[in-house]
């Protein structure tokens, strides 16, 4: 799954258009390495979300494609910070 989908399918951040533009700003950064909206995720990868004043570390625990509010928050697991409210 694309990034910036999985953003937006996670709740992490709201709006897939805002998801792409902190990947293009360098605001998003997956294993240490800025990354492209494009980028494809997996599980085991370690997001850096800069947005704000709290930065945001979370481990992607599944990729689910088309998750209900619910199931959203079991997609990762956050490593410090809170979710983004962007």
């Amino acid at each position: 799954m694309r990034l910036d989908k999985y953003l937006k399918v996670s709740r992490l951040i709201k709006r897939r258009t805002v998801a792409n533009e902190a990947c293009d700003a360098g605001r998003v950064t997956v294993n240490g390495k800025p990354a492209r909206a494009s980028y494809e995720v997996k599980a085991g990868d370690i997001l850096e979300i800069s947005m704000g004043v709290h930065p945001v570390r979370a481990e992607i625990t599944g990729i689910n494609e088309f998750a209900k509010k619910d199931e959203a928050a079991l997609m990762y697991r956050i490593l410090e910070g809170s979710p983004s409210e962007s």
